[in-house]
């Protein structure tokens, strides 16, 4: 709810710090004391158009700050921290209107746009006149308001999963579609590389495996010759061809000679004999190295050529395709995936379809029971619009909420329905848009009547009627306050009015005084206590002149009222 204003040097105000309280709060005064001045200003700190005619003349500048207590389930927490704006010291909302027009807004001493400041504004309070175009003046929430009103909320999330769920389906059978064309205006070139990858047969590593390879095989002859060098040094072949013999039988036979003194010694040759057996058994390892080496590597001369014939087409293909050797094995796989996709294409797409077929099926299913909900809703509404409009000197007004069913370009997952409030005021005329067809008086009382038939299930915001009671008197304007009073009990309502009837309802009541001293015109608001309520409410019956007549007249409307 709104619990304070505070206005400095807007229009005819200088300072003005108000107090407001839940129920029906009722602004008061003669006419031109300033009641619109003070709507004005709220309106700044809601983020509707200023300028630097609201100014107080002679002023630097012209603030208004309006403080909120909204509940913690409030949609207006989510939408700041939406904008990562600071949730944890309470609303405050605040404008500033420099001299020469210019002007800033705050939220909880936060900059922001004007254009953020009026949708903080408009989740927190709708205001109810003849120049209001927000609220239920705006056909766009209609449906909104509708699926609330006939507690259609599982419907709505039903066709909203429908919906999601078909344009999926839908948007996959796009894709699976165009990627299949697409496949097969390509197919022959698909079949032609898949078909020269397969036979090259890519695998990651092997240009560097080749690489060696061919490295090793360029060297063949050297390696070769320093085999066989290896191999007779070890064996004991001689320069001329003779026989020695080998190296670990040279070390065995100088341990068996050790050995053969060695108790002689008295262990003296220990060491001696452990070293030759550790030389004999590492040379026989060597010994059997060197052959396995000339028994694997093959150096065939021959071999070279087949090698860099594959390394030259891995390269080439690399080339040809814009990747890596090591690129071309996920290119062959990513290209036969592809003609499978052609050559299965026909299986998926049908599998697609049926999908696509099923969930609009279901979408259809879930907005048709959607619009047939708003449809008993609606007749419901206009049932309660029908009584409550009457007695506020509406009787010859026709309330029709009326739905259309849009084009599927324009289906959503709200459904397929336009939802819109129209209203006829007089006999015989068709109905039409609530802002096109009610006049300012009308349309406000036309808005009372709506927002107690939708009092249910009303969206959390204080509500302002400002010209509720225009044009009418008497029995119609106790109607009038007594709905606002029932429409209280619910949210916060803040009401400009002439009407005692409507004063008399009230939970709060404040006075706007206009005062001119010394050639200056202020502006100021009273906070009424029971005694002066009842010189106020006496005064809007009587006028100028207050009667003791006047006073009982008052007395009577707040003991009828419960006041």
């Amino acid at each position: 709810m709104l619990s304070a204003l505070s206005i400095a040097d807007i229009v005819l105000i200088d300072r003005l710090d108000l107090d407001l309280q839940t129920g029906l709060c009722v602004l008061t005064g003669e006419t031109g004391a300033g009641k619109s001045i003070l709507l004005d200003a709220l309106g700044l700190a809601l983020g509707r158009r200023g300028g630097a005619g609201l100014v107080r003349k002679g002023a630097a500048r012209g603030t208004v700050v309006a403080t909120f207590d909204p509940p913690g389930n409030h949609p207006v927490w989510d939408l700041l921290r939406q904008q990562d704006l600071d949730v944890e010291d309470g609303l405050i909302l605040r404008r500033q209107i420099a001299a020469d027009g210019r002007g800033r807004a705050y939220v909880n001493d936060q900059a922001i746009s004007t254009a953020m400041l009026r949708q903080l504004g408009e989740t927190l309070v709708e205001v109810h006149g003849q120049h209001d175009e927000r609220g239920l003046l705006n056909a766009a929430g209609h449906r909104a308001l509708l699926d609330a009103y006939g507690s259609l909320e599982a419907q709505v999330r039903g066709c909203a999963k429908a919906y999601e769920t078909m344009r999926q389906a839908a948007d996959a059978l796009v894709e699976a579609r165009a990627a299949l064309d697409a496949a097969r205006q390509e197919e022959d070139y698909l079949r032609h590389v898949c078909a020269e990858l397969e036979a090259l047969d890519p695998k990651p590593g092997d240009e560097d495996e080749l690489d060696r390879t061919r490295t090793l095989l360029r060297q063949g002859e050297k390696i070769a010759e320093a085999l066989r060098d290896a191999q007779g040094a070890l064996h004991g072949d001689s320069a001329g061809g003779g026989a020695d013999n080998g190296v670990e039988q040279r070390l065995r036979i100088a341990q068996r000679a050790l050995q053969r003194v060695a108790e002689s010694a008295g262990g003296a040759l220990d060491d001696a004999i452990e070293g030759l057996e550790r030389a004999a058994v590492e040379a026989m390892e060597g010994i059997e190295a060197v052959a396995d080496a000339a028994r694997s590597l093959d150096l065939d001369p021959a071999r070279l050529e087949t090698v860099e014939e594959r390394l030259f087409a891995l390269r080439e293909a690399a080339r040809k395709h814009r990747t890596s050797t090591d690129g071309l094995a996920a290119l062959r796989d990513d290209f036969a995936r592809r003609l499978d996709s052609i050559d299965n294409g026909g299986q998926r797409l049908a599998a697609l379809e049926a999908a696509a077929v099923a969930t609009r099926e279901d979408y259809l299913k879930a907005a048709d029971m959607l619009s047939q909900g708003r449809a008993k809703a609606a007749k419901k509404l206009d049932r309660a619009m029908a009584g409550e409009l009457p007695p506020l000197a509406l009787d010859k007004a026709t309330f029709q909420t009326v739905l259309e069913r849009r084009e599927e370009d324009g289906w959503s997952g709200d459904g397929w329905d336009r939802v819109a409030f129209h209203i006829a005021t007089n006999p015989g005329s068709a109905p039409g848009p609530l802002n096109k067809v009610a006049s300012g008086g009308e349309l406000s009382r036309v808005m009372l009547a709506l927002k107690v038939a939708l009092a249910q299930n009303r969206e959390p915001a204080s509500l302002i009627f400002d010209e509720v009671d225009s044009g009418i008197g008497g029995a119609v304007a106790d109607k009038v306050g007594e709905r606002l009073a029932r429409l209280a009990d619910e949210t916060q309502v803040i009401v400009v009015t002439h009407s005692p009837q409507v004063a008399a309802r009230a939970s709060h009541h404040w006075r706007i005084v206009k005062q001119a001293a010394g050639g200056d015109t202020r502006t100021s608001v009273e906070d009424l206590d029971p005694e002066r309520r009842r010189e106020e409410i006496a005064r809007m019956l009587a006028g100028a002149k207050i009667t003791d007549e006047a006073r009982a007249a008052a007395d009577s409307l707040l003991q009828a009222a419960g006041s």
